[in-house]
C-alpha cells in the first residue's frame, strides 16, 4: 500500500504514543481485528493496513468479518473466540452499537483491552478507545455543501435520504450531521422519503428508484457511503436525471468513488474517511498496550476532509487531486 499524504490529520500526540511501540525486538503479542463485512473496499482497506502494520511490529493479528453491516451474531462469536485465543486486544467496527456492548464486556472483563473503529459503542464507553471518523462532522460538510448549491441554483429542496439503518450509530451521526449542516430536522417538508439501504448499491438503487416514481422533483439526494451513491447514481440515470438535475452527496472518498464519480461529477461531493489511519493506529497502540505501555483511552478523530471537483463558496473542501492522493481501495 503506497504512503499517504495526510499523517496530519492525526494529531501528533496520537503518532508519538503510537510509535512508541514499534521495533522488531518487542515481544511477540496477539491483537484482533472485527470488520462488518469482508466485501466494502473501507473494510477491505482497514484489515489491509491493519495486516502490514502488525507484520512491521511483530503482532499475531486475528481477523473476522461479518456477512453485512449489520451482522451481530458473527461479532459476538468472533469476541468470544479471538479471546479464547489468547488476544491481548481487540479491534471492532460495531454492527449495532448496542447489541454488541454485553459481548465487548465480557471480554474486557478477561481482560482484553477493546478499540471500537470507525462506528461509536452506545454507550462510548462500552470501550477503552474509539478511533474513527467524526462522522456527525462528515455529515455536517456534505449537508452544508448541498445546502450552499441548493442555494447556487435556486433550488426549493426535494431531498432523499438514502442512509444505513437503525442501531448502527455512525449512520446515524452522519444523518444528524446532514440535516445540522444543511440547516433541517427531521420531519421537514423538504425530505420526501428517508430509506434504510444498508449500505448497499442494490437496495440504493431500488430503494431511490421506489421514491423517484413517488416524487420525480428529487432534487438532492443524501447517501450514507458509496456504495449507496453507486447504486443511487445508477438510479438517478435510469430515471434520466442528469448531474445538472441532482445534486448527490455521499462520505467515504474511496479510489473509485474519487477518481470515477466525484471526478466527473456524478457524484458533487464526498467526505473522505482515513481507514488506513484507525488501524495502524489500532494496532500500534493495542502492541503497546499488550507490552505493558500506556493503554488507549479517550477518543481520537482520524480525520475528515470534503472532496469536490466543484467547490461551494464557504465550505472548506479540497479538490479531486488532494481526494485521488488519499484515497484508498
Amino acid at each position: 500500500m503506497r504512503p499517504r499524504a495526510l499523517t496530519a490529520v492525526v494529531t501528533a500526540a496520537a503518532l508519538a504514543l503510537a510509535a512508541g511501540s514499534c521495533g522488531s525486538n518487542e515481544e511477540r503479542v496477539t491483537v484482533g481485528l472485527i470488520v462488518k463485512r469482508n466485501t466494502n473496499p473501507f473494510w477491505v482497506t482497514m484489515k489491509d493496513t491493519a495486516q502490514e502494520t502488525a507484520d512491521d511490529d511483530d503482532v499475531r493479528l486475528l481477523t473476522a468479518a461479518g456477512s453485512s453491516d449489520i451482522d451481530n451474531a458473527s461479532q459476538v462469536a468472533a469476541l468470544a473466540k479471538m479471546t479464547a485465543e489468547g488476544a491481548k486486544g481487540i479491534m471492532i467496527t460495531p454492527a449495532d452499537s448496542k447489541a454488541i456492548v454485553p459481548a465487548i464486556e465480557k471480554a474486557r472483563r478477561a481482560g482484553v483491552t477493546v478499540i471500537a473503529l470507525d462506528t461509536p459503542t452506545q454507550p462510548r464507553t462500552a470501550v477503552d478507545a474509539l478511533y474513527a471518523t467524526d462522522n456527525e462532522q462528515a455529515g455536517r460538510l456534505i449537508g452544508q455543501y448541498a445546502k450552499a448549491k441548493a442555494t447556487q441554483r435556486h433550488l426549493a429542496p426535494k431531498i432523499a435520504m438514502l442512509d444505513l439503518s437503525p442501531g448502527i450509530t455512525s449512520g446515524e451521526l452522519r444523518h444528524k450531521g446532514f440535516l445540522e449542516g444543511f440547516g433541517i430536522k427531521d420531519g421537514d417538508p423538504g425530505i420526501v422519503g428517508s430509506v434504510d439501504t444498508l449500505g448497499e448499491a442494490g437496495r440504493a438503487q431500488d430503494s431511490l428508484r421506489t421514491l423517484l416514481k413517488q416524487h420525480p422533483d428529487i432534487n438532492i439526494v443524501y447517501t450514507v457511503n458509496e456504495p449507496a451513491a453507486f447504486g443511487a447514481a445508477e438510479a438517478l440515470k435510469s430515471a434520466g436525471k442528469s448531474s445538472d438535475d441532482v445534486i448527490l452527496v455521499s462520505v467515504d472518498g474511496g479510489c473509485d468513488a474519487v477518481k470515477h464519480y466525484v471526478r466527473p461529477g456524478v457524484i458533487d461531493a464526498t467526505a473522505q474517511q482515513y481507514p488506513e489511519n484507525m488501524a495502524r493506529l489500532g494496532v500500534q497502540t493495542l502492541a503497546t498496550a499488550a507490552r505493558g505501555g500506556h493503554k488507549p483511552a479517550g477518543y481520537k478523530n482520524t480525520g475528515v476532509q470534503l472532496i469536490t471537483g466543484d467547490s461551494a463558496n464557504g465550505v472548506p473542501s479540497e479538490n479531486v487531486a488532494f481526494g485521488v492522493r488519499n484515497c484508498w481501495g
